[in-house]
């Protein structure tokens, strides 16, 4: 059996200043942040078709307390179309040898969609939405 190294993917406000050690920077929140014109931050791709829904995004509200749930519902959403392809193209970055680095607007990244993303991105072996092994479930 091959060990393969954990794959480096990094979550960041996107507030923060970019660094060297990013990698791909990708922007994983479905609406643009407050206060950032799209010409003065240093980003790779805008991956909104990863963000959760809006419905999810407005009942979850940030809260905490409804993490478990929102994680729960934002991962049988991302193994829908055109989710599940959106989340093939960040695996593919995760993938090609850099960091990548997943971007949010959220005030505390550790309850967000991006560390969703981060955590299903690093699970092995590469897992299917929806289909069984949570990465949190470790």
């Amino acid at each position: 059996m091959r060990l393969v190294p954990p794959l480096d993917v990094r979550v960041r406000r996107v507030y923060d200043e970019p660094s060297a050690a990013d990698g791909t920077r990708v922007l994983v929140d479905r609406v643009w942040p407050r206060g950032l014109r799209k010409d003065a931050l240093r980003l790779d791709d805008w991956a909104k078709d990863v963000a959760p829904s809006t419905e999810l995004r407005t009942w979850y509200g940030h809260d905490p307390a409804k993490f478990d749930e929102f994680r729960q519902r934002y991962l049988g959403e991302l193994a829908a179309s055109p989710r599940r392809a959106a989340l093939g193209k960040l695996r593919a970055l995760a993938t090609s040898g850099r960091p990548l680095t997943l971007l949010t607007a959220t005030k505390d990244v550790d309850p967000s969609q991006a560390a969703v993303l981060a955590r299903l991105l690093q699970a092995e072996p590469a897992p299917r939405p929806g289909c069984g092994r949570d990465p949190w479930s470790r």
